[in-house]
């Protein structure tokens, strides 16, 4: 019997030992990261960010006053801690964007390509890369001013980076870009299917870079020192959108998780907190603006605003809805960059006679009637708004930013982002004060973390001093009238 258990004790040891797996190796999953996949994940994560309507995450559209909280309305009125957005916000570029990208390039570098178009289509992955790493410093750069970047994304190596300058941030950004420009070949792949954005398209990816060049070179027009027009006349030459087909923009797919942030909000959490200004809504009625039609709903066949910032109890059904498109679309894009918005900035550069650009009227036009056509206005109706003296270039009020200011604005509508770091460079639209409150409480940078002046201290305090301040009102070096 002794001899018997003997046996069988032996038996198992030699089963267990010849189905042991080596340590630290999930058979589940694999044991390499695909830079492709790190790719398409930071595609969508920051295209994700760019569309969120979540007021943990992303509070632009209230900045700009394209919507404003029926009920709980504290983000509504610039307090950005409570929540802790500024936190959520960087954290999602940094952790969900860039250091995907960080990975992506990394691997990439790293990769072995023994053929001539292997090698090609590496330089195309890696020029790609550094349009979306461009991209996503640009978008912090201008929320918070100075921010990690030289130390960034190290890890255990330094968790505690230090805040670069921010205008050496953006000349820096600019020679990136230029060596990406200068990469990309159109006679070899990319990232092919995986790329969310342009499904693999080099020259859509190259336009996209020139028309960020653009968008870069006229946020620092106001800046001394620095050459606005000749990087305007670049990016002219390296081949800026010339039609909204080329935008950068992405579809959502039907299903969640890969739904429109709007459809998340409103069909699957059945939430019901936002609603258009009154802002919005009056500016667009007053200029019997079509595109107002398309995007909200009415009330007793009337359009009606929520008055921004508004205080005390609000009823949903008494105001105007954004329209069945927006709300309940699980598609419903994300515009990244697209034509109408180079076509403004060319009017601009034009009116200040820069980078060889002229008629700033024709490019004015040329906006507003590829944002009515994008929308779905008919060509008679986006021409008659038009002609009205108070949208006609010659002939409406104020200087040229008011003008290009008050149009851009629509033009960008649902574009927080980007429509907020606008607002605060040309000072147009003008828009209405929360109660109690005066225009310098509109915010014109995020303040820093919260968790930084615990976290990384010491780098923090240095930061706050080189920007005049950690507050909301201090402005950014690029933000000078």
């Amino acid at each position: 019997m002794k001899k018997k258990i003997q046996y069988l004790v032996l038996i198992m040891v030699v089963l267990v030992s010849s189905c042991k797996l080596p340590d630290n190796v999930d058979p589940k999953n694999s044991k390499t990261v695909s830079p492709v996949a790190e790719f398409t994940d930071a595609e969508v994560a920051l295209v994700n960010l760019l569309g969120s309507i979540d007021e943990n995450v992303n509070t632009t559209r209230l900045l700009t006053q394209y919507q404003s909280e029926v009920t709980y309305v504290t983000e509504s009125r610039y307090n950005f801690q409570d929540r802790q957005i500024p936190d959520a916000y960087s954290g999602t570029i940094y952790r969900d964007v860039l250091l995907p990208l960080k990975d992506a390039k990394t691997i990439i570098d790293a990769s072995d390509v023994p053929t001539e178009d292997a090698i090609n289509q590496k330089k195309n992955q890696l020029a790609i890369v550094e349009i979306l790493n461009v991209y996503s410093y640009q978008v912090l750069v201008d929320a918070f001013g100075d921010v990690p970047y030289s130390e960034a994304l190290l890890g255990s190596v330094n968790s505690r980076p230090k805040y670069d300058d921010a205008y050496t941030i953006y000349k820096d950004l600019l020679v990136r870009l230029n060596a990406a420009i200068g990469a990309l070949d159109d006679n070899f792949e990319g990232f092919g299917t995986a790329d969310v954005i342009y499904n693999g398209d080099i020259d859509l990816w190259k336009s996209f870079a020139a028309s960020l060049k653009l968008r870069i070179g006229m946020r620092l027009v106001d800046v001394p020192g620095f050459d606005a027009s000749t990087t305007v006349s670049e990016a002219i030459a390296a081949g800026v959108f010339s039609k909204q087909s080329e935008s950068a923009i992405l579809s959502y797919l039907k299903l969640a998780p890969n739904v429109n942030s709007y459809y998340t909000w409103f069909v699957l959490n059945a939430r019901k907190d936002f609603c258009p200004t009154q802002t919005l809504v009056d500016k667009m009625s007053i200029l019997n603006d079509p595109r107002r039609d398309i995007w909200f709903t009415t009330v007793d066949d009337a359009f009606v605003g929520l008055p921004y910032g508004k205080t005390g109890a609000s009823s949903y059904s008494l105001y105007s809805h954004f329209s069945d498109m927006i709300r309940i679309d699980p598609t419903y894009p994300v515009i990244i960059c697209d034509y109408v918005e180079v076509e403004f900035l060319l009017a601009e550069a034009a009116e200040r006679g820069i980078g060889g650009v002229t008629n700033p009227e024709a490019h004015y036009n040329n906006a507003i009637l590829a944002s009515m056509k994008y929308w779905g206005v008919s060509d008679a109706d986006a021409a008659a708004y038009l002609a009205q003296p108070a949208v006609a270039y010659t002939t409406a009020s104020g200087t040229y930013k008011e003008k290009i200011g008050n149009q851009k604005w629509l033009g960008l509508f649902d574009r927080g982002v980007e429509a907020w770091a606008e607002w605060r460079r040309l000072d147009f639209p003008v828009l209405n004060v929360p109660d109690g409150m005066e225009y310098s409480d509109i915010p014109v940078r995020m303040p820093y973390p919260y968790n930084e002046n615990k976290m990384n201290k010491t780098n923090y305090d240095a930061a706050s001093a080189a920007i005049g301040g950690d507050e909301a009102s201090t402005k950014l070096f690029w933000d000078k009238f």
